[in-house]
């Protein structure tokens, strides 16, 4: 019997041994989760066992470090979770975000298996809650926007008199001014359109604004102020500026642009403009994308402007230790594990996503060389207990 129950420990030292050298050979391997062997004794009611058995290898799923690369496509999990992918149209989960994008514009890892998500309509809005589904990165060129709102921050200097007065030459004749401001608008083929405001100071508290597009006059306004300063927004409607297709003369539609003056001042100070801001823009060539804490994928444009494409889903398990590892650093479900729960980065327990980071394996360097000594030892010691068990029997056989 001794015999038997030395070479069991045998097995199970050999079997540890594996364990701890596939650790040790990923220990370099991104998104790498560490394995430990776990024994059980062996009775055969008997009052003595029989040895030991290897009873299953448990996975390890706590967090490995994130280390920083500086590339935008290296994804790293902040939390507990797994990406979602696709892969031989059977769907895998990992912890590896090393992603790179090909020529049709998946996203995918380097065994190709490709990200799955959450679609984003034409309008950038995600179609979040639904199936997630491969994601696709489309590069077709971003469409113009009209400019539709304009707002302004302002100073106009409440000291100014008919002695400072300019003057401008518009198509319908000259416009007097004391302060003009100057922005660019665009309309619905994306054409800039050089836009100026003219201010007249009319009297005490009030200034006369005409907006001129494209050196034609496109509206005026009245604009009243309170004794301290202040814009009188009791007295002011929205003011519209615009132009006819037939005065912009380019093909594009009609421009219709509210202009907002309600933060306007007027102060025994210089006139200046402090502050603009509008909504209209042309349009845009691809020039790549960006992937924000949420798993939102932007898509950037020649025209500083950027739209979501989709969003990045997450899955976690009620058990995490019950995935089966299928290789390539991912993991499929089992019924040990329980059925994925799915969501965004970010929502609920799963954990947010760091672009320009990995996760590093999470092998305990220095523990698995401590634990390799002492499965070394056990392997020594039951190779001796053969020995003397071998030693016990010739004496027996010596016996006269």
């Amino acid at each position: 019997m001794g015999f038997s129950q030395a070479l069991s420990g045998l097995n199970a030292a050999a079997s540890s041994l594996d364990v701890q050298g596939n650790n040790i050979a990923n220990s370099q391997t991104v998104g790498f989760k560490s394995s430990s062997a776990q024994f059980a004794d062996v009775f055969a009611n008997s009052k003595i066992g029989l040895g030991t058995r290897m009873s299953t290898v448990l996975q390890d799923f706590g967090e490995g470090n994130l280390e920083s690369t500086g590339r935008n496509l290296d994804l790293g999990i902040s939390g507990e979770g797994f990406f979602r992918f696709s892969q031989n149209d059977q769907v895998v989960y990992s912890r590896n975000g090393q992603l790179s994008m090909t020529a049709d514009g998946y996203l995918q890892n380097a065994q190709g298996a490709r990200i799955m998500g959450f679609d984003a309509n034409d309008a950038g809005v995600v179609l979040a809650g639904g199936q997630p589904e491969i994601l696709q990165i489309g590069t077709a060129e971003l469409g113009a926007k009209a400019t539709e709102n304009v707002s302004l921050v302002a100073n106009l200097d409440s000291r100014v008199t008919d002695d400072d007065l300019n003057e401008a030459t518009l198509g319908t004749g000259p416009v007097p001014y004391h302060f003009s401001s100057n922005f660019t608008a665009y309309d619905s083929l994306g054409n800039p359109q050089v836009t100026t405001v003219y201010f007249q100071r009319a009297d005490s508290n009030q200034w006369d604004a005409t907006v001129s597009v494209g050196g034609k006059k496109a509206g005026e306004v009245t604009l009243n102020f309170e004794s301290d300063g202040q814009f009188d927004s009791a007295t002011a409607d929205p003011f519209v500026a615009s132009l006819t297709a037939a005065d912009l003369d380019n093909g594009a539609a009609d421009l219709n642009m509210q202009i907002d003056f309600s933060d306007f001042t007027q102060f025994g100070n210089t006139s200046r403009t402090t502050d603009l801001q509008q909504d209209g823009y042309t349009s845009g060539a691809f020039v790549g994308i960006s992937i924000e804490a949420d798993g939102t994928i932007m898509s950037n444009f020649s025209n500083e402007q950027s739209r979501a494409v989709g969003q990045i889903a997450m899955a976690n398990f009620r058990n995490p230790e019950g995935l089966r590892p299928e290789g390539d650093n991912a993991w499929s479900a089992t019924q040990a594990s329980g059925q994925e729960l799915v969501g965004a980065p970010g929502t609920g327990l799963l954990g947010s996503i760091e672009s320009g980071a990995i996760e590093a394996s999470n092998v305990d360097m220095a523990r698995e060389l401590v634990d390799m000594i002492v499965t070394q030892r056990a392997y020594q010691a039951n190779s001796q207990t053969i020995k003397t068990q071998d030693e016990v029997l010739q004496t027996a056989i010596n016996l006269r």
